[in-house]
């Protein structure tokens, strides 16, 4: 009982202080502040500014770094005459290994942005340069794990992004220094607390652990490359590492005391609160980019030579655009299922309360299955029909769609798992829109996984009727509640024949949540 009560003593404490995120009128609590750290130290300073529009254009800058290194692995080309199985081992050892890995770095570097900035609420023109450079560091990660990739024994490529994270561990230690001394930039509870200085150390002693697992893979390259790939692996996990290593000692050994410090920021606890707004805004930023980047190719590769118009096909532009027809359907049917699952995940986080760290790791996995979209974009117009290359490649397409939706649906899993504080009423067990969401969640990767087993039995199914499908899937959402009606309807007949009908009942325990749902939606 002992370890429960602690532990949810802690969890309350992170939830209770972390919501409370955000640039807050220091006029209008001026009561609750210290002498030494009075409103108007804060509003006397004309240079600070709200950080909401730095986060927006670091949200988006780091979206599109995580996004568009798809484009190598997207942009490789297959022979006709060479199997595509062969050709996706050999993407999955380097290509699409570098992809994966820069997406979760990329990713973990935003995390690590979003906690900082749940500390640091307001800034000045020093900030805002300095997380410009920790911006432009962030940049080059990408071009460091390509090194990597194609020179794994060259040391090179390792030295180059260690020394990228230690440069960027050190200017978020700067950020922190220069925050703390500034105190009316601070959250609004650290600038009350009186254990400020025990989160000035706590936040530099977090922060400070991945420059320092760098510096000694960086030694370590020289002597053994091997241990420096295993070293930088730990890196990413790090978090999540040191988590379950606290877990098991507090199971061997007992409780350990909370000193206020780990009870308030940097917990890595999975029900550690993050930004919803912020998971909003990375996630339509890659969603934006992958669409974007589809049209792209059209314009590149699409436009025919008017020397070419002109002497094959008599300067008639039709005759020469009609040649482009698979391309132009597999550019549809691909934005379809880019915006279908932009708006499964739109509908998903309008009902979400609360993000928790773990719900942000299952969406980052979602968003890397995403960005491979422009992969099967290509793949699945690049091969003669009725060829075994192009059903292998309906397939890998199935695989990414499938992954996509299915760690959507795990968030939705996760957050019921504490459904109290993570969702709206409507959307709890019992709710009127339960089993709709959950339809709509398991929309994509049922067909997904359908049509993966219609290739295997199909021979004739094709890249175009792979991608007709993909456009007559926004007509399956329009009439989904129809269908869901229907089944419950009948499901009610077959099993609870005689039983009332609790639509009124719910209505009525749901009169008061309905009120703050137009509030939110509005």
């Amino acid at each position: 009982m002992e370890d429960h009560d602690d532990g949810d003593i802690i969890e309350h404490h992170v939830e209770e202080e972390m919501e409370k995120r955000g640039a807050r009128s220091h006029a209008a609590s001026s009561s609750s502040f210290p002498e030494s750290v009075t409103p108007s130290d804060g509003e006397g300073h004309s240079g600070t500014q709200s950080s909401h529009r730095l986060l927006a254009y670091s949200d988006a800058l780091i979206s599109i770094i995580a996004t568009v290194m798809i484009l190598p692995v997207a942009h490789t080309k297959v022979e006709d005459n060479e199997e595509l199985r062969e050709s996706v081992q050999l993407l999955l050892t380097t290509k699409i290994a570098v992809y994966l890995m820069t997406f979760l770095i990329v990713t973990m570097a935003w995390a690590a942005h979003i906690k900082l900035f749940q500390v640091i609420v307001r800034i000045d023109d020093c900030l805002a340069l300095l997380n410009l450079a920790c911006m432009m560091l962030i940049t080059f990660l990408p071009y460091t794990f390509s090194l990597m990739a194609t020179f794994p024994e060259n040391v090179l490529g390792i030295l180059l992004f260690c020394g990228c994270v230690m440069v960027i561990g050190v200017i978020q230690a700067v950020i922190v220094l220069y925050a703390f001394s500034r105190p009316f930039l601070l959250n609004e509870q650290i600038q009350i607390s009186e254990n400020r200085t025990i989160y000035k150390h706590h936040i530099l002693k977090v922060i400070m652990r991945v420059p320092l697992m760098c510096f000694f893979a960086s030694i370590f390259s020289f002597i053994f490359f091997q241990l420096s790939y295993l070293l930088l692996a730990i890196v990413i996990f790090l978090p999540y590492i040191s988590q379950s290593l606290k877990w098991c000692r507090s199971k061997a050994m007992g409780p350990v005391d909370e000193s206020p410090d780990s009870m308030l920021f940097y917990t890595y606890l999975p029900s550690e609160p993050l930004s919803k707004e912020r998971v909003e805004a990375f996630s339509d930023g890659v969603y934006a980019i992958v669409a974007t980047l589809l049209i792209l190719d059209i314009c590149e590769d699409n436009v025919p030579d008017p020397l070419t118009v002109q002497k094959q096909f008599g300067g008639s532009l039709i005759a020469a655009l009609q040649v482009y027809g698979p391309e132009y359907l597999a550019y549809f049917g691909s934005f379809a299922t880019v915006g279908l699952l932009w708006f499964v995940h739109h509908s998903l986080f309008l009902h979400v309360t609360k993000t928790t760290r773990f719900m942000g790791l299952l969406n980052s996995f979602s968003l890397a299955f995403v960005g491979g979209l422009p992969l099967a974009y290509q793949l699945t117009h690049e091969f003669p029909h009725n060829s075994r290359n192009e059903l292998e490649a309906i397939q890998i397409s199935c695989v990414i769609i499938f992954f996509a939706g299915i760690f959507q649906l795990a968030i939705w899993v996760v957050a019921l798992y504490n459904e109290q504080e993570t969702l709206h009423p409507y959307v709890r067990y019992g709710g009127r829109e339960h089993v709709f969401m959950l339809a709509k969640l398991a929309l994509y990767p049922c067909i997904a996984l359908g049509t993966f087993f219609l290739t295997c039995i199909l021979s004739k199914f094709s890249a175009p009727i792979f991608h007709l499908m993909e456009i007559t899937v926004p007509f399956a959402f329009l009439v989904l509640r129809l269908l869901v009606r229907v089944g419950l309807a009948l499901l009610r007949l077959m099993f609870c024949p005689e039983r009332p009908d609790l639509r009124s009942v719910v209505e009525e325990e749901d009169d008061d949540s309905r009120v703050q749902f137009n509030a939110l939606v509005t």
